[in-house]
């Protein structure tokens, strides 16, 4: 069964503890819609495939799969060393080298990079906080 954010964790969470389920999509939102619309030296570029593909992935790593989105994509769009620089970040931010950060997208600005850490550290808190409040629910059901 499907325990989304929008459709679950928000509703949950905001009748727990009222106003704080906003506060947490905002944050949400507000990494997940950054973007300067450029990627390396090109200008006036649409990242909202790339933002999707890197948020899902982070997702799928800890076993959240979304039957709407074609997960093709993210092979697509997502070079190896990034996929493995992510799934490291996520999961074992201890083990996370200057190295690693320095082997994906090499031409890419630092803010770039940044972008990326800030994507993949809120879709990881969003996925640990779908699984607490799944089970939140279930005990209160």
């Amino acid at each position: 069964q499907d325990y989304t954010w929008e459709d679950h964790g928000y509703s949950l969470i905001n009748r727990l503890y009222p106003d704080v389920g906003q506060l947490l999509d905002e944050k949400f939102q507000v990494v997940y819609n950054l973007t300067y619309n450029t990627i390396a030296m090109h200008c006036g570029v649409d990242t909202s495939m790339l933002r999707r593909a890197i948020w899902n992935y982070v997702h799928c790593v800890f076993g959240i799969r979304y039957d709407d989105y074609d997960y093709g994509e993210v092979n697509q769009l997502l070079e190896r060393s990034l996929k493995v620089y992510i799934k490291t970040v996520a999961c074992y931010p201890e083990k996370t080298t200057k190295r690693m950060y320095m082997q994906f997208w090499r031409h890419f600005k630092h803010s770039e990079k940044v972008h990326i850490n800030l994507l993949l550290l809120e879709a990881r808190m969003q996925a640990a906080l779908l699984y607490a409040l799944r089970a939140v629910t279930r005990y209160m059901t």
